[in-house]
């Protein structure tokens, strides 16, 4: 870990606000004013009104041009296949700056809604997810880099020997591939739980993972207790509340320590953070 922490913001808005485009387009205009790594914006089934988060992440991916793009997605009652897909293409629209945070839904009610099945325990539906995000790996790499031709003359668009089936066969589900988007712009996007299963965690243990723990703060959290937690441990710090008090209180004192970048040194998320760009595990 360097000497530079990493700050995230999780993005929120009320009322009607919640169902504008324009609205989350100021939030993360503000939140790359203060060269954050990354924003969130949350979604669930039940109980929270607003826009579809991986949507709302697209509509505003244009309009920004360095702030990490993280929405939420549900991953008990959906199928990896298509958010592989939808963060793929996120990835696409925005440079190399999508990410998705992965949740479960342990509620009957959400089941009952789907009508599929009943749900476990919480655990195993974490254990369902670690399989859901191996599949986004998987379907990510199922192009190869160079997969595409694009050769106008023979109408060849891409060269089938780069394409690879995943055939992964778990307790949950089986998908076969390959992903019908091309690889990723950053390889694969940054996938981030509260559980140990991607590339960030979201903890109060900075122990918790091997991986880049977060730590969720409230934005009256001191820049102090941000740097001593830091010490101990945590990569950095996804912060809640007031956006612009984040971006132009906080933010320039951290600058002034020294812990915090005071300008934009790489145009993807895993940039950011650090991360290289992962490998091709069919190539």
């Amino acid at each position: 870990m360097g000497t530079r922490l990493h700050l995230a913001a999780a993005l929120h808005a009320t009322g009607e606000e919640a169902f504008t485009a324009r609205r989350w387009a100021e939030l993360v205009r503000e939140a790359e004013l203060g060269t954050l790594d990354f924003v969130t914006f949350g979604d669930s089934l039940g109980g929270r009104p607003g826009l579809d988060a991986v949507l709302t992440a697209a509509r505003v991916a244009p309009l920004t041009t360095h702030v990490g793009l993280v929405p939420t997605a549900v991953v008990t009652h959906t199928e990896p296949f298509h958010l592989s897909k939808a963060i793929a293409t996120l990835d696409h629209v925005g440079r190399g700056r999508a990410g998705v945070e992965l949740t479960v839904a342990p509620d009957a009610a959400d089941a009952r809604h789907f009508g599929r099945r009943t749900v476990g325990p919480e655990p195993e539906l974490w254990e369902e997810a670690r399989d859901y995000a191996e599949v986004l790996r998987r379907l990510w790499d199922s192009w190869e880099d160079d997969a595409e031709i694009r050769d106008e003359a023979t109408g060849r668009f891409v060269d089938r020997e780069k394409l690879h089936y995943i055939d992964f066969e778990g307790r949950w589900f089986k998908v076969r591939g390959p992903s019908i988007t091309p690889r990723p712009p950053q390889g694969h996007p940054l996938i981030a739980a509260t559980e140990p299963l991607g590339d960030v965690v979201f903890s109060d243990d900075a122990s918790a993972s091997d991986r880049l723990v977060f730590r969720d703060v409230d934005a009256t959290t001191s820049a102090d207790q941000l740097i001593a937690w830091h010490e101990q441990g945590f990569a950095g710090f996804r912060l809640h509340g007031d956006l612009r008090r984040i971006t132009r209180e906080l933010v320039p004192e951290l600058r002034e320590r020294g812990v915090f970048r005071t300008e934009y040194e790489h145009t993807t998320l895993r940039g950011h953070l650090g991360l290289a760009r992962p490998a091709n595990q069919f190539a």
